[in-house]
């Protein structure tokens, strides 16, 4: 068991991946209207396979307007990375590729996600996990995949931290395609972590990591959000239009 989850927790969790119903009920008490259903493929370190792209998918289908699909391919399980990653978007109606170089260990390609307009989000910064390699999660190297494909919108899901905040925000600044995914740090230490937080406004989305060990609930972590001194302007673009943007929301 997950270190910080209870039995009860673990309970809760598996009723909301079996009805996406159950998950609706707790966005609205959230006051969430739409969600990343954030997934990758890392059997090694993860235990997670491919067909964890068939179960997002199906799960998402109860909802699409607002449950986002996010879908992974790596490289090392199968014969066609090009070709799985068109499945994925075009079969499974994937909208997001999930990169997490520390637990894949491999390196990318990007053209089809670019043609299809899908983002892709790397995790960047640290992971406990065993088996993960976090030399990896140093997202300067996303400075390449920006400069080859700049119609590519680019995520880095936790803005690098701990660690690499600074060069996170070096890269939204630098590229247009690129945006800082706020998830898994807590919103009273977001400007602490982002003390220029409001001049890139425009290229951070909101997120909360839950469920994950420190994430009490979505709507704690959203309350905490607002509680932070920032403008109006500067939250509606965090909490709804960088988004909606992103993911072509109507």
């Amino acid at each position: 068991m997950q270190r910080g989850l209870t039995e009860k927790a673990w309970d809760d969790y598996a009723r909301l991946m079996a009805d996406p119903r159950l998950l609706l009920d707790r966005f609205d008490e959230a006051g969430v209207e739409r969600a990343c259903l954030i997934n990758y493929v890392a059997p090694e370190t993860m235990g997670f396979d491919a067909t964890s792209n068939e179960w997002v998918s199906k799960y998402c289908r109860e909802a699409p307007d607002r449950l986002i699909a996010t879908g992974s391919v790596h490289p090392r399980h199968t014969d066609d990375p090009a070709g799985e990653t068109s499945r994925l978007i075009e079969a499974l109606g994937i909208r997001m590729i999930k990169i997490h170089p520390p637990h894949q260990l491999f390196a990318e390609v990007y053209h089809v996600a670019s043609e299809a307009r899908v983002p892709v989000m790397f995790h960047t910064g640290t992971s406990i996990f065993p088996g993960a390699r976090n030399r990896f999660a140093d997202p300067m190297a996303v400075d390449d995949v920006a400069v080859d494909f700049p119609q590519l919108v680019l995520i880095l899901a936790h803005a690098g931290r701990p660690l690499w905040v600074e060069t996170a925000m070096f890269l939204a600044r630098r590229h247009r395609n690129v945006y800082l995914d706020l998830s898994g740090i807590p919103p009273r230490k977001l400007l602490e972590y982002l003390p220029r937080l409001a001049e890139i406004a425009d290229r951070c989305l909101w997120g909360t990591d839950w469920p994950s060990p420190g994430v009490v609930s979505m709507k704690s972590n959203l309350d905490e959000f607002l509680g932070i001194p920032l403008s109006d302007e500067v939250r509606t673009k965090i909490l709804w239009t960088n988004s909606a943007e992103v993911f072509r929301c109507t």
